[in-house]
């Protein structure tokens, strides 16, 4: 079994493409991944990039998605030592960091820009390897 920590990109991209992720693939997440969901849900249709109705749609399958979301003091407190380690300001992406080394194979994120920085940190893994039941 291949353990995933997914952050809120790709988990909406899970919700979005509606295709089952295969059972070889455990996926988790911090707590604060439905917060950060809700939020791009509510930003994009405040956008008009979706509509009110797609934007539900999307949150309701994300909720229905086995994802095992942790948050205990051994996260957070790794998480700020990751924020650190790598000069953040801000903890948000550190949580899922810290999950990835904590309980982990991969991290799967659609930011790139996250991917550059956790280069040599923990593991990285495209999108397309959530899919994949031989990742």
């Amino acid at each position: 079994m291949t353990r995933f920590v997914v952050d809120a990109s790709a988990a909406l991209r899970l919700a979005e493409i509606d295709t089952p992720v295969p059972e070889a693939h455990e996926l988790l997440a911090p707590t604060l991944l439905r917060s950060q969901a809700l939020s791009a849900m509510h930003g994009a249709v405040h956008r008009g990039d979706l509509t009110s109705a797609e934007g539900r749609a999307r949150l309701a399958r994300l909720n229905r998605m086995s994802i095992r979301l942790l948050g205990d003091g051994v996260l957070r407190s790794t998480a700020w030592k990751i924020a650190d380690e790598l000069g953040w300001e801000s903890t948000y992406a550190a949580e899922y960091v810290a999950l990835t080394r904590l309980q982990a194979d991969f991290l799967v994120t659609l930011d790139d820009d996250l991917v550059r920085a956790v280069e040599g940190v923990v593991a990285t893994a495209p999108f397309e390897a959530l899919l994949d039941p031989a990742a």
